[in-house]
C-alpha cells in the first residue's frame, strides 16, 4: 500500500471513531416521570408516561375532584419529574336563620310641646328576616361565609316620638284648615296656630301632591314607593283632616307627579294626570293623560278617562298640569308650549294661549304659572315674552304676568318681568269700597334676567294689575324660593286678609293689607302647605 492510500484510510478510521464517540456522549431520553400528589391528607407517588399532564396523574391515582376543588398546578399542566401536585378539597354549606330587625326611633319636632316634653306618637316593634348564609371549608377548615339572600317576614315598625321644641311665636287666629308638610310628615292647623296635631307620621310624603278639598275636610297627597324609582314614583292617598285618629286611604292610583286635586264644590272627585317612571333624568315620561276618580264615604271608587296617555306637544316628556276654575265647571292646562282648556266631555284641549317654549338647556322643562280669575272668567297666567337683542326666542330671559281672557283669548299684561317662576294666586271674593274684590298674589324675581336660579319676593296687586305692592320679605332680606303663594280662605276673625308661604324652611303667614308677617314654625324642614 502506497503512502497516500494508507493516509486515506487512516483519516477514514479516526473520522469514523470521532463520530462513534459524539454518539456516545449524547444523554439517554427519559421516558416516564415520577410526581407526587398530596390530598385528603395523604401522599400518592405515581409515575407516568413522559408527556402526561396533572389530570392525567390524578385519573392514575383514582382522585377525582368535584366543582368546587382545587388543584395546583392547574390540571392542564405538563408534568415534570419530581413535582408535588396538590389537591384542596373545598366544599360549600348553606345555613338558613331568622334574624331580628331592630325598629327604629324617628323624632318628630313639636312647637305645640315645651321644650323637653315627649309623647310617644306609635310604639315600635321589630321586625324579622330570613337570611340564607354561605360558608366555604377548604380541607375541612372553614376560610370563608357570606349572605346570598336574605327575605322580610315582618318588616319592622319605627318608634315615633313627639319631642317639644317650644317656640316663642305667639298664636295667631286662623279661619279654615291649614295643612303643612314637614320633614315627610302632614301635619294641621285649625283655629290657631298654637293648636296643631299631626294627621301623617310615616315620614314618606314627597311633596308632589299635597292639597286640600275645597271644604278643608280631605288632604289629597303622595307618598314615596317602597319599589325601585324606575319601577314606581309614588302613590297616591286621602286622609281625613278632621278625624281623630286620622287613618290615610291608598287610592290605587301611583307616578303622580305633576297634577292631583279634589273638584271644587261639594261632590268628591278627583283629578289627576301620570307619569311612567324611567332611570334617566328626570326620572319620568309624562303621560299628558287626565283621569277623575270618585270618592265617597271615604272610597276611592270609579276612573273616568278624560285624556288619553298623548305626546304633550313640544318638551311633552316633562309633563303637563292643570287648574280648576272656581266654581269647578272648567279644567284649564298648562304646558311648556301653551295654555288651554280641557274639553271635559269631548275629551280634547281648546288652546288659548301659544308660547315659545323655554329652552332650559337641562333635564327639566319650565311649564307657565297660572290661576284662575275669582269669576272664572279669565286665567292670570306667566307667559314667556319676546326676547330683547340678538337673543333667540326660546332663551328670552323675559316672562310677563298677563291677563288672559277665556272667551276671546285676548292677554293683556299686568305687571313685566316677573320672572318665570311667578305663580300667581288668587284671593276669595271680598266686598271692598265698590263692589265684590279680589287681590292676586305672585312671585317677583328679584333678578328678572336670571329667574331660573333668582330668589323671589311676595308682592300683591289687583285683580286689574293696579297698586302693586311687596308684602314679604323686606326688603334687603334673602327672598323666597319659587312656590305659589296660598290665600286663607276668606278673612279671620280680626279681619286679616293672610297668605300663607314657606320661608327658610318655616311656615309663615302674612297680612296681604299690613304686610305684617307671623312665624309659625321652628323647625326648618316645612316645604309645601295649603289652605282651605
Amino acid at each position: 500500500m502506497d503512502m497516500k492510500n494508507r493516509f486515506q484510510t487512516l483519516l477514514a478510521l479516526f473520522l469514523a471513531l470521532t463520530f462513534l464517540a459524539a454518539c456516545g456522549a449524547q444523554p439517554v431520553q427519559a421516558t416516564t416521570v415520577a410526581v407526587n400528589i398530596v390530598a385528603d391528607g395523604n401522599s400518592h407517588s405515581v409515575t407516568l408516561p413522559a408527556g402526561s399532564t396533572v389530570q392525567q396523574a390524578l385519573d392514575a391515582a383514582k382522585l377525582s375532584l368535584s366543582q368546587t376543588d382545587r388543584v395546583n398546578p392547574p390540571a392542564y399542566t405538563t408534568l415534570a419529574s419530581g413535582m408535588t401536585i396538590v389537591v384542596t378539597r373545598v366544599r360549600e354549606e348553606f345555613e338558613t336563620k331568622q334574624v331580628v330587625i331592630p325598629f327604629e326611633r324617628q323624632e318628630l319636632r313639636n312647637e305645640s310641646l315645651t321644650a323637653g316634653e315627649t309623647r310617644l306618637i306609635q310604639a315600635g316593634q321589630n321586625g324579622l328576616s330570613e337570611i340564607t348564609i354561605r360558608h366555604v371549608f377548604e380541607d375541612g377548615v372553614e376560610t370563608g361565609s357570606s349572605t346570598v339572600s336574605e327575605t322580610v317576614l315582618q318588616a319592622a315598625v319605627p318608634e315615633i316620638v313627639m319631642i317639644g321644641v317650644q317656640s316663642p311665636f305667639a298664636p295667631l287666629s286662623i279661619p279654615g284648615t291649614l295643612v303643612y308638610l314637614t320633614g315627610g310628615n302632614a301635619w294641621v292647623l285649625q283655629t290657631s296656630t298654637s293648636l296643631r296635631r299631626p294627621l301623617v307620621t310615616s315620614g314618606d310624603l314627597d311633596g308632589h301632591i299635597f292639597t286640600l278639598s275645597s271644604d278643608g275636610k280631605w288632604l289629597l297627597f303622595t307618598r314615596k314607593s317602597s319599589r325601585p324609582a324606575d319601577q314606581q314614583i309614588n302613590t297616591l292617598w286621602a286622609v281625613s283632616a278632621t278625624d281623630q285618629p286620622a287613618v290615610p286611604v291608598d287610592l290605587g292610583i301611583a307616578n303622580v307627579v305633576h297634577f292631583a286635586s279634589w273638584e271644587p264644590g261639594q261632590k268628591y272627585l278627583i283629578a289627576y294626570s301620570t307619569v311612567e317612571p324611567r332611570s334617566t333624568a328626570p326620572g319620568w315620561q309624562a303621560n299628558n293623560d287626565l283621569h277623575f276618580l270618585t270618592f265617597e264615604n271615604g272610597k276611592p271608587g270609579k276612573v273616568y278617562d278624560i285624556l288619553e296617555a298623548n305626546s304633550g306637544g313640544i318638551y311633552g316628556w316633562w309633563g303637563m298640569s292643570f287648574a280648576w276654575s272656581p266654581d269647578g265647571q272648567r279644567l284649564a292646562y298648562s304646558r311648556p308650549d301653551g295654555i288651554g282648556l280641557v274639553d271635559i266631555n269631548g275629551s280634547g284641549l281648546n288652546t288659548l294661549l301659544t308660547m315659545t317654549p323655554f329652552n332650559t338647556h337641562g333635564d327639566w322643562a319650565w311649564t307657565p304659572g297660572l290661576a284662575w280669575g275669582s269669576d272664572g272668567r279669565a286665567l292670570f297666567v306667566v307667559d314667556h315674552a319676546a326676547p330683547t337683542g340678538l337673543i333667540t326666542p326660546e332663551e328670552s330671559p323675559n316672562f310677563d304676568l298677563s291677563l288672559l281672557s277665556t272667551s276671546d283669548s285676548s292677554n293683556t299684561v299686568l305687571a313685566p318681568q316677573v320672572g318665570m317662576f311667578a305663580y300667581p294666586s288668587v284671593s276669595s271674593v271680598q266686598q271692598g269700597d265698590s263692589g265684590p274684590v279680589s287681590l292676586v298674589a305672585y312671585l317677583q324675581a328679584i333678578f328678572p334676567a336670571q329667574s331660573a336660579t333668582s330668589r323671589y319676593s311676595l308682592y300683591v296687586m289687583g285683580g286689574d294689575g293696579k297698586n302693586p305692592r311687596l308684602l314679604f320679605p323686606a326688603e334687603g332680606q334673602p327672598g323666597l324660593d319659587p312656590q305659589t303663594p296660598v290665600w286663607a280662605p276668606g278673612l279671620s276673625a280680626s279681619g286679616n286678609e293672610f297668605i300663607g308661604v314657606v320661608y327658610q324652611g318655616n311656615l309663615w303667614v302674612v297680612d296681604a293689607i299690613s304686610g305684617q308677617s307671623q312665624q309659625v314654625t321652628g323647625d326648618g324642614l316645612t316645604n309645601t302647605l295649603d289652605w282651605k
